[in-house]
């Protein structure tokens, strides 16, 4: 049996002596070299580069300078342009603004000259305006006149174009007068117009082909709606005036009777064929008309058949239900039958306020209510002609034309 100290106590290893043993060993090397070398992508001996302080590299700087660089002149050159166009705006905004204030100017200047009830509407072409003013000429300038004075009737619409205007000036701010050479545009004259301003609100007048008009409508006479037929046609007459001949004037009342103004044989009052049909076949009427000599004249039946009709039913039917009766009795002029018999004509159904009233519609009265005449105002200096006159859907149109006008002291 061994002794107490012979015997060798086993104890466990400690482990932290063996991690102290492992500092010179490859934990070491790997911590130095394979670690460092992965996580920074530094080579072995560069480890000491870790200590410095770290920076993000600077690209944008060296990029700015390259830029700057490259573009040095670009901002001068762009403030150039910006400016150009800066002043080319101002200039054009004020070109426009002179324009607009002698086209007000000379609106102006023309109704106070011209006696216009309406201011005109003036157009100035061409750009830029402030060199044609400075050289005191328009290339063209449009007028556009409404409602203008024609003796009669006032035009719808007269509008002329002006070319090559020649500026009489004191200055570019003061135009005293201006030289028309040369001027073209035209005048409509409106049926709406027509209507209106002949007192005949219940007419229309509509065209019908290149120069005539067409008139139809009602008329009031002593209480009565008469309705109106007539024809116009249109013709220059002149160098500025408008006439129209007026033919075809009828005025139909109801279905008895039609009066056309006039000496002639046609003219006059006479019966219509329904009512001369139903004269005929009316026995009182008939023979109140038959009655009277100077009727039987004008119808040209031979008293013996008269007399026979006024004694015998039978005759009276034979003579009165004949085409030829009825064609006789739409001939009658029952105007001079009116001042010779009254109540033979009340007996018709006539009103003796109408009868009174229609002889004073002669021919040259209802041609005055209808007439489509105007004259274009004499210029004070100049020619101004009328040209090619022509009727349309909406009124009659004619071209004008004018040389050598002045507006102003010019």
């Amino acid at each position: 049996m061994r002794s107490p100290h012979h015997i060798t106590a086993h104890h466990p290893p400690n482990p932290y002596e063996e991690l102290g043993r492992l500092d010179d060993g490859p934990l070491d090397h790997f911590l130095t070299e394979d670690v460092l070398t992965e996580d920074t992508g530094l080579r072995p001996g560069e480890a000491e580069a870790r200590d410095d302080p770290w920076a993000p590299p600077d690209h944008r700087r060296n990029g700015r300078r390259k830029r700057r660089g490259r573009l040095a002149g670009a901002p001068l050159a762009l403030k150039a342009v910006v400016g150009l166009l800066v002043l080319a705006a101002f200039l054009t905004l004020a070109d426009r603004w002179a324009l607009l204030y002698a086209e007000r100017r000379s609106a102006d200047a023309l109704q106070d000259r011209l006696h216009l009830a309406a201011a005109p509407e003036v157009e100035i072409d061409g750009f830029p305006f402030l060199t044609q003013l400075a050289g005191e000429r328009l290339d063209s300038v449009r007028v556009t006149v409404p409602d203008v004075a024609a003796d009669r009737v006032s035009l719808a619409q007269v509008t002329a174009t002006a070319h090559d205007v020649r500026l009489d000036t004191d200055g570019p701010l003061k135009v005293r007068g201006a030289l028309v050479p040369a001027l073209e545009g035209d005048v409509l004259l409106s049926f709406a117009d027509l209507r209106r301003e002949l007192g005949a609100s219940q007419v229309t007048f509509t065209g019908e082909g290149r120069d005539r008009v067409r008139a139809r409508g009602t008329l009031p006479v002593a209480g009565h709606d008469l309705r109106l037929h007539a024809e116009a046609q249109v013709r220059r007459e002149g160098e500025r005036g408008i006439a129209t001949h007026i033919g075809g004037m009828r005025l139909e009342i109801g279905d008895l009777a039609t009066y056309r103004p006039g000496a002639r044989a046609s003219d006059g009052l006479h019966l219509s064929r329904a009512s001369a049909a139903r004269l005929a076949r009316e026995t009182r009427k008939a023979k109140a008309l038959l009655s009277v000599p100077a009727v039987v004249r004008r119808l040209g039946v031979p008293d013996t058949a008269v007399r026979a009709a006024l004694r015998n039913e039978t005759k009276l039917t034979e003579l009165t239900g004949s085409p030829r009766f009825v064609r006789q009795a739409m001939r009658l002029n029952l105007i001079d039958l009116a001042l010779e018999h009254p109540k033979l004509l009340g007996l018709l159904g006539f009103d003796p306020a109408l009868l009174d009233a229609l002889p004073r519609l002669t021919r040259p009265v209802l041609t005055d209510r209808l007439s489509l005449g105007f004259r274009l105002p004499e210029p004070p200096n100049g020619r101004l002609r009328l040209r090619d006159v022509r009727v349309e859907k909406d009124g009659i149109r004619v071209r004008l034309q004018g040389t050598d006008l002045a507006v102003g002291r010019s």
